[in-house]
């Protein structure tokens, strides 16, 4: 008789983890609480206009690639892509801006008419981002997060320093331009933690950004949720949506099932990819392996205050992806880390997917998606909100010469009582634990837990980390525990981690 898992929740992470349980032989349930699926990866529409609620860059184009591979599938099977030319435009102020293109010749000479002799550290440390990025896609970051050894190859070795000095550092000692550094700086804070905290080894991610590109699905990136559901449909996953799970059920320190919207259902295994700290809520106290004080010792990546626009004409002098660094970089990362408070004038990003996408907006309209980075668990009331959408628009009109605020057809807010309200999100953050020397690896919470037998976590706050490629690895990480553990019975067997 197969085994039944449970999966709580249905982001990234525990779609990849249906499926990979499934190709092995499992009864796979997924109970998704909210009406849509996709987790933080929401999307909404409205009078013709749709917006990707969660992620909206794609990158990484190689994890998807390996993902679908581990069933024999391609992506362009569930949703076509394209490359972004430009990938994105930073602004720095009025008639002022960067424009990061799709080809490496053209990013170097950019950084050499900013700063001479810029374009050679740059290739050096590429050279650096892509070794690191090699090494880590190709091994460690599909490691379970069980040892210090994990991280222990002879790669690593020979650059152990790496570990225990920032991204920020390396880059300040070579290039001057302010422009330039929070350039090389941007691509880190996918990883929810400030480049002065985040471990040189992650400058992989600046491979991930100019050596790899930016990317764009066609309808946006919830095609690639449905493309996740499709393929665990396929595969005989059951997905049922309003699906609130009050309770985890454990006998004699093993796991008995849930109760789900009050009915008790059996399950052999329960793995958990909604927010870790509210799913041990859902245990006896004695079964639950981190305390309340664990996680407000925790470093969290941000929340974020997000708007969603549509507009009644075309914008001008602005990109698909539209990063906005005219104020105090480091201020802002102050307000969010260091003194949590609301930024008095925040840095912001913007998203025009219309303009590269027409199935975002109608004819000669545009859709806007907006965030602002914030500190989690700060107040969240309608009034800040307001504030601050003035603030950015203003920046906004005033930075790119677009008049919009007559031009705004309606505006949708998402902040942090809605990231608790709709996930559980502890103290409203948005993208788990930050990825810091602390938070790295094995210092993150564990996947298995060790006080309940057959009990699993995957998503943002275990390994490897923030972000939508993150989240497909770590669910096939957790499913590969969970295959490991009843491998005699399975009938089927995975690929090894990280193979093809």
């Amino acid at each position: 008789m197969k085994k039944q898992v449970v999966i709580i929740g249905s982001g990234f992470s525990s779609l990849a983890a249906s499926c990979y349980l499934a190709k092995a032989g499992f009864e796979v349930t997924i109970l998704e609480k909210n009406s849509g699926l996709g987790g933080r990866a929401s999307k909404w529409s409205n009078d013709g206009f749709k917006f990707d609620m969660g992620p909206t860059w794609y990158w990484m184009p190689d994890i998807f690639e390996k993902f679908f591979a581990d069933f024999d599938k391609v992506p362009k099977d569930y949703y076509q892509l394209e490359k972004l030319s430009p990938a994105y435009q930073v602004f720095f102020d009025r008639d002022d801006s960067i424009t990061i293109s799709d080809k490496i010749e053209e990013i170097y000479q950019v950084f050499e008419n900013e700063e001479e002799g810029s374009s050679e550290y740059l290739k050096k440390f590429l050279e650096s981002a892509k070794y690191n990025y090699d090494v880590a896609i190709n091994g460690l970051v599909y490691k379970p997060g069980n040892s210090i050894f994990e991280l222990i190859t002879k790669e690593t070795i020979s650059n152990v320093s790496q570990f225990f000095k920032s991204i920020s550092s390396d880059i300040r000692k070579n290039i001057k331009s302010h422009k330039l550094i929070q350039i090389l700086e941007f691509p880190v804070l996918f990883l929810g933690a400030k480049p002065s905290k985040t471990p040189s080894f992650y400058n992989f991610m600046n491979h991930a950004d100019f050596g790899l590109g930016t990317w764009h699905p066609k309808g946006g990136m919830y095609e690639v949720v449905n493309g996740c559901v499709k393929l665990a449909e396929e595969l005989g996953v059951k997905i049922r949506t309003h699906q609130v799970v009050s309770e985890i059920v454990v006998k004699n320190s093993i796991i008995k099932g849930v109760v789900v919207n009050n009915q008790f259902e059996e399950a052999d295994i329960v793995l958990s990819g909604a927010d870790y700290n509210h799913t041990e809520t859902l245990l006896d106290k004695k079964y639950r392996m981190y305390s309340q004080n664990y996680w407000e010792k925790r470093t969290f990546a941000p929340s974020a205050l997000l708007f969603y626009v549509g507009f009644d004409k075309k914008l001008k002098n602005v990109a698909h992806h539209s990063l906005f660094f005219d104020t105090d970089f480091n201020q802002h990362a102050f307000d969010i880390y260091d003194n949590p408070k609301w930024p008095d004038k925040p840095l912001f990003y913007a998203s025009f997917p219309s303009m590269t996408d027409d199935t975002f907006a109608p004819e000669h309209k545009e859709a806007g998606t907006f965030l602002i980075p914030l500190a989690p668990g700060i107040e969240d009331t309608p009034e800040l909100r307001e504030l601050y959408f003035d603030k950015i628009i203003s920046r906004l009109e005033d930075i790119t010469g677009n008049k919009i605020k007559d031009s705004i057809l309606f505006k949708k807010s998402y902040c942090i009582n809605d990231f608790i309200s709709d996930y559980n999100s502890f103290k409203g953050n948005a993208y788990g634990l930050a990825n810091t020397l602390t938070q790295t690896a094995f210092l993150r919470p564990k996947i298995k837990s060790k006080k309940v037998k057959n009990l699993f976590f995957t998503g943002q706050l275990t390994v490897p980390g923030p972000g939508v490629p993150p989240a497909l690895i770590s669910g096939k990480i957790a499913s590969q525990l969970i295959i490991n553990q009843f491998k005699e019975i399975l009938s089927v067997n995975l690929k090894p981690l990280g193979s093809h």
